[in-house]
């Protein structure tokens, strides 16, 4: 789901011709934000992991509706057209409106992730589009956007998915985005912005050039991105620094449902319960982000990455100096892995440290064992707490702060910005209580 949420945010910005129709801009700003694209794409997929992937179409369009309006309601000030409005606080049972708005095809991305057919994944993005936009074009929308996404993940070429599209809508990609841009109009259809969206992934090169061509169309820049953003993460995933950036956007509810469908859909999620820095993969991608572009957003980004993974008391490989050399008389070499082995004395642990260029020493901060070995070898490595690493690089006297990652993209946190963090983490560790 993140390549329609990114490009909604993306895109939000441009609106209404807001863009100069090119190519050329700074992808996150702190003028960018999510839009009713992203709350109602988030609503789709609660409502299809409510349902579970086995439910029958009128479970599906039961529990998508109330999603929509739960989160819809939850989000008032969106940016909702004026029927959907009406819709979303109907007080009882309301009804589809014959739309063939581009809000079907901007939402449905749930739907082209979860199934394992294709006849299925169309049948349910039908679900998901005729609860409000049951007009036919409205639910070719839905449709078009699912199937290609489903083809793009499943292997399919470009040519291949072009060809699908030809065949199963009616829909005029022949032009190119010189000529979409030359004769562009600012139209919320799906007539109108399924062949923009389509030209845009079909043209693009990487996922964010695609974004960047369907906000080059200008118009109704967020609903284009999110359509085309959707289809291009399917064919291409989502560079690192892109998806670290984006995450800064989205508040705490809206990451939450997006791991739970990761978790379904086997990405990320599946695999906390035996990888114990499965979440610290978002730290290194806001390293990675600051790393690139030293902004000011993409490091208030890091720190409330860090602020996240602490309160969800994560942990991190940190490797250890045995200080009294309780361990000297072992032959590491020798050891197999089952055998038993004694201490017959105190083993005192310590963080190790880095030394800069400049003589300055560090804790480090280690997102994974595949970060440390790059480096590092070391007898003993434990799993310490994030916030036990970062409350020790504040408090010890023998380092200046913390550096993360020492041996990679790195980045180092000096005790003023730790002070503030580590303030700003109690606050909100009591406000908990």
């Amino acid at each position: 789901m993140y390549g329609a949420i990114f490009g909604d945010i993306i895109g939000s910005r441009f609106e209404f011709d807001r863009g100069g129709k090119t190519k050329e801009f700074k992808l996150f700003t702190t003028a960018d934000d999510f839009t009713d694209d992203t709350v109602m794409t988030v609503a789709v997929a609660d409502g299809l992991l409510q349902a579970g992937k086995e439910a029958t179409l009128a479970e599906i369009r039961e529990s998508v509706t109330r999603t929509m309006r739960t989160w819809g309601r939850k989000y008032p000030g969106a940016g909702y057209g004026g029927r959907f409005n009406n819709w979303l606080f109907e007080a009882r049972n309301p009804k589809p409106y014959g739309s063939y708005g581009n809000g079907s095809a901007m939402r449905v991305s749930a739907a082209g992730w979860l199934y394992d057919s294709l006849e299925r994944t169309r049948e349910v993005a039908r679900a998901t589009a005729d609860v409000t936009h049951n007009h036919p074009e409205g639910i070719a929308g839905a449709e078009c956007t699912a199937a290609v996404m489903y083809l793009a993940r499943t292997g399919h070429s470009k040519e291949e998915i072009r060809a699908y599209v030809t065949r199963e809508f009616n829909y005029d990609i022949s032009k190119s985005l010189e000529q979409l841009r030359a004769r562009h109009e600012h139209v919320e259809t799906c007539q109108d912005s399924l062949p923009k969206a389509l030209v845009s992934f079909f043209e693009g090169e990487s996922y964010e050039d695609v974004v960047r061509s369907a906000v080059s169309l200008g118009g109704d820049t967020d609903t284009l991105a999110a359509i085309a953003g959707a289809m291009a993460e399917a064919f291409y995933g989502i560079p690192i620094a892109i998806l670290a950036e984006g995450n800064a956007y989205l508040p705490e509810d809206i990451r939450e449902v997006i791991k739970a469908f990761n978790a379904a859909i086997g990405r990320g999620g599946g695999d906390e319960k035996t990888d114990n820095y499965a979440d610290n993969r978002l730290i290194k991608m806001a390293v990675s982000a600051v790393y690139k572009n030293s902004s000011r957003e993409a490091l208030l980004m890091l720190l409330d990455v860090l602020l996240e993974r602490m309160l969800a008391c994560g942990v991190a490989p940190t490797p250890m100096v045995d200080v009294n050399g309780a361990m000297d008389a072992f032959d590491f070499n020798a050891i197999k892995v089952g055998d038993r082995v004694t201490i017959d004395r105190e083993m005192r642990l310590v963080f190790d440290t880095m030394t800069d260029g400049k003589g300055g020493r560090w804790f480090p901060l280690f997102t994974d064992e595949e970060e440390l070995n790059k480096g590092l070898t070391t007898n003993v490595r434990v799993n310490v707490a994030i916030e036990s690493v970062l409350a020790s690089g504040l408090a010890s006297e023998r380092v200046n702060g913390v550096v993360i990652n020492p041996f990679g993209e790195s980045l180092t946190l000096n005790k003023e910005i730790l002070k503030v963090m580590m303030d700003h983490y109690k606050g909100v560790v009591e406000e908990k209580k």
